[in-house]
Order: structure tokens, then C-alpha cells, then sequence
């Protein structure tokens, strides 16, 4: 996607080396249509520069900021030198993100998806997570609950959680943590598996998150989660303890829980 507007003072473009002059270098702006910049002789390199061939060569992919726009003579002034090595990269990464969200849009929608449709839908996901790769990457991990706020038809909500789960590399998170249950009534055991059926918490886990419960040794149950952030995974680890806990002292036994595994079972 191609933004129609124009980049604002201080912004960070990215762009691609279509000229080179002694006086400067011409770019063309990869996000705007139709959008062209130049970075004067000062602004492609710090000190001195005898060449600019010597710096930059045509056709080369560029990350630069914005210095001054004028729209009235359709002039966008560029500097190469004023971004640092972690801003370029950053910029890239970002770049790359959109142009596979881009993919993603016609996956949604078809290849042959009407401009005002990818309008629509492109700027509902822009205006609640500012980015289209954002707005998949959260459709994929939390799915129709990720764009219940957004303003799109039913339709084009399931289509982008449709496309985002079968198309989006999400990254996950695992933690582990252990849990200690003790009943000593004659049906102790049957209420220490109620204990670990509460604990997986059947119902009450978010489609996005992983969780299992596994037997480690008496009285010691491993409990592993797996979701798409620390916060979400703790906060996931410590509801299933706390469900077991809950259940194991309604029946009069004990339970507690702690991150690491039980020295006597190491």
C-alpha cells in the first residue's frame, strides 16, 4: 500500500536512489505515490564528500528523514546522514512488515479487491493499531476479539482473521510453573483430579493461549503455558494455580503454588 499523502517534517521514509547529481541525490519514496524527494550533497554523508557516487549508487534502497516538506512547489528535502544504523534498520524492518501485510490484504480480499475496499479496510486497521501488519499480527493472536472495536462488516473481520491465522508468524512465550496439591480424604485422589481439570480451566483460556498440566511426583503438578506474551502467560500460569488451589481446599486438602520444580524432585 502506497499512502496518497505527503510525509510530515521528521519523519523517517523510505526510499530508492533514482538520480544522482553533484549537487544531490534524488529519491523516490517507496510509502507515497508519486512522491520524490532530494538529498542535497550536505545531507548523503557526514564531512567532507568529494563524490557522492562514493556513498551511494542508483537503484539503492535508502532509509532518510524528512527535513522540510513544501507542497506548493512539490518538494521534499532529505537526509541520509541523519539516521543512525538502528533507526535504518528499524525503518527496513517496518517497511517489510507493510509490503507482506500489503499480501495479506489480497489474500483477504482477492487480487482483484476494489480500491475503495483496501481503502476501507486499510484504514480501520490504521486507525486502531496504526500499522496494517499490527492489526493482522493481532487479528491472528486474538482474533475476531482483536477487531471487535474496529469498523468493518462481520464479513471482512472474519476474512482478516481468516487470512492473519493461516499467513502470520506470531511469536510465543512459555512459562512454567508448579503447583502442590494434597487431600487426605479416603477420595483424595478423585478430588486432586478435579483440582487438575480446574487447573486447565476449561472455557475460561483464551483462544490464544496454550496450556497443559502434567503429573510430575506426588504432590508435584507441572503446569506449562504458552502465549503470545510474558504478561498474558503469567497472568494465565497464576489463574490456573490459584483454580487448582480453589478446588483442592473446597474438598479440606491443600495446595500451593511456586515457579521452581520441588528440590526433592530434582
Amino acid at each position: 500500500m502506497k499512502y496518497s499523502g505527503w510525509p510530515e517534517k521528521g519523519d523517517l521514509v523510505v526510499g530508492k536512489v533514482d538520480e544522482i547529481e553533484d549537487f544531490g541525490v534524488f529519491v523516490d519514496l517507496e510509502e507515497y505515490e508519486d512522491k520524490r524527494g532530494l538529498t542535497h550533497i550536505s545531507e548523503v554523508a557526514s564531512g567532507w564528500i568529494k563524490n557522492v557516487r562514493d556513498h551511494v549508487r542508483e537503484g539503492q534502497t535508502v532509509v532518510a528523514k524528512v527535513l522540510e516538506v513544501d507542497t506548493g512547489s512539490q518538494q521534499i528535502d532529505l537526509s541520509i546522514k541523519d539516521v543512525n544504523e538502528h533507526q535504518r534498520k528499524e525503518k527496513i524492518q517496518e517497511w517489510k512488515n507493510e509490503q507482506k501485510a500489503d499480501k495479506w490484504m489480497s489474500i483477504a480480499f482477492g487480487e482483484d479487491v476494489t480500491d475503495e475496499q483496501y481503502g476501507a479496510v486499510a484504514n480501520a486497521l490504521l486507525a486502531e493499531y496504526g500499522s496494517l501488519y499490527d492489526g493482522f499480527e493481532q487479528a491472528a493472536i486474538h482474533g475476531m476479539e482483536a477487531l471487535e472495536d474496529v469498523d468493518l462488516e462481520e464479513e471482512e473481520k472474519r476474512a482478516v482473521v481468516d487470512t492473519a491465522r493461516e499467513n502470520v508468524s506470531v511469536p510465543y512465550v512459555n512459562v512454567t510453573g508448579y503447583v502442590d496439591l494434597r487431600c487426605p480424604a479416603s477420595d483424595g485422589v478423585d478430588h486432586i483430579k478435579e483440582a487438575l481439570q480446574a487447573a486447565e480451566g476449561e472455557g475460561e483460556v483464551p483462544d490464544e493461549v496454550e496450556l497443559t498440566v502434567a503429573y510430575v511426583g506426588s504432590p508435584e503438578y507441572r503446569i506449562k503455558v504458552r502465549a503470545p506474551d510474558y504478561k498474558t502467560a503469567e497472568s494465565e500460569l497464576e489463574a490456573s494455580a490459584e483454580r487448582a488451589i480453589a478446588s483442592i481446599e473446597a474438598a479440606d486438602g491443600s495446595g500451593n503454588y511456586h515457579r521452581e520444580r520441588s528440590e526433592e524432585d530434582e
